[in-house]
């Protein structure tokens, strides 16, 4: 007679084995859990080794031991935490398949720890391909299997009435097919993808169209969308999508005479342009933060009211010394930076101003520091 034994149940029995033979073997069964107990690694070449990083949990009542990870085949390695882990605390279990076989792949290993009568089993899938495509330029970013080619929004420069939209191209680099959606739109963004189903290698577009009649408020208005590649995903900070927008003022209707009695924003010779104004910190050089400071002057004929004064990342903190300057009155911009919370940031770090002069009713300070 032929009897056939699966690989679950021969490490089944691996198990059996090493945890009756355990002096942990009589102890309560702990509980062990895992983030996702089953990661799609997506897409990867020939003989290009793919790791899957699983975060777990012990949730039990008594800190416990990984004794061993058994995975399914030669193929995989694994790599674990040798050190005893406290109630509560996460850790990280490591599976890397060597992708030596073409077409998808399903790996599976049993997390063995003290005191459980069950593994806990993790798995990776995905697919090796022959002729594996680079997507790493055209689409930098990912959200999971997911692929973007940018993962912020800016609405720049318009005007109440308008429509404008901007679009986000995604490709999908997974192992089955998806239906991105959009989630937590404000009232003033809609979205549409298209297509609606994007099949594993396949790319697809997100496009947004700003109503600017329902934003409140001129210069910057700052908000997160989310990116989910299935209806009903749940909004992290992994599949967020911050979106600017900058509405500025309708200085459209003075006329050239009008002109002549405006108000005139300068700054000082060491921003440059007016039109591209930068303030240079230099470099951190080991500090925590960095100052600096650029003059504005009113060279106009009435009064310069600076209506918004704002940033669109963390780790800037502006101070102005005044709102309103009559002709030929001057003062301070003065801007901190924080090293560490720029280098969380998505984008250049920039302080926006709302004026009323008409040649500059928007100007954006680019803050450069190293």
């Amino acid at each position: 007679m032929n009897y056939h034994i699966g690989k679950k149940t021969v490490i089944r029995l691996l198990v059996a084995l090493i945890v009756g033979s355990s002096p942990w073997g009589a102890l309560s069964a702990q509980t062990l859990t895992a983030t996702e107990p089953v990661l799609d690694c997506g897409t990867t070449g020939y003989e290009v080794p793919v790791t899957a990083t699983f975060q777990l949990w012990n949730k039990g009542q008594q800190p416990i031991r990984i004794m061993e990870v058994h995975p399914d085949c030669g193929c995989t390695k694994v790599q674990f935490p040798k050190e005893e882990i406290a109630v509560g605390e996460s850790f990280k279990v490591l599976l890397t398949y060597d992708g030596r076989q073409l077409g998808h792949y399903y790996k599976q290993a049993a997390v063995v720890a003290n005191g459980m009568e069950e593994p806990l089993y993790l798995a990776m899938k995905g697919v090796i391909l022959a002729d594996m495509k680079d997507y790493s330029g055209s689409y930098p970013f990912n959200m999971g299997s997911l692929l973007l080619d940018h993962n912020y929004v800016e609405f720049d420069d318009v005007n109440r009435g308008d429509q404008p939209q901007q679009e986000i191209f995604i490709m999908n680099n997974g192992t089955s097919v998806m239906q991105p959606t959009v989630m937590h739109l404000p009232s003033y963004l809609s979205a549409t993808v298209t297509p609606r189903r994007l099949s594993p290698g396949h790319a697809g577009v997100v496009t947004l169209t700003l109503n600017t009649d329902k934003v409140h408020g001129l210069g910057l208005t700052q908000t997160s969308i989310y990116l989910g590649q299935q209806l009903g995903e749940k909004v992290s900070p992994k599949n967020e999508l911050p979106v600017s927008v900058v509405l500025l003022p309708d200085l459209k209707s003075l006329s050239g005479g009008q002109k002549q009695f405006a108000p005139k924003l300068q700054l000082s010779a060491e921003a440059g342009d007016i039109k591209a104004p930068v303030l240079d910190l230099g470099s951190f050089e080991g500090k925590t933060k960095k100052h600096g400071e650029i003059t504005l002057l009113n060279s106009g004929r009435t009064v310069l009211r600076i209506s918004s004064l704002q940033m669109f990342t963390p780790g800037l903190k502006v101070t102005l010394g005044k709102r309103e300057l009559k002709p030929g009155e001057s003062t301070k911009l003065k801007v901190t930076t924080y090293r560490d919370q720029l280098k969380k940031a998505r984008s250049a770090p920039r302080v926006l101003m709302i004026t009323n002069d008409p040649d500059h009713a928007k100007v954006t300070i680019n803050i450069k520091v190293r």
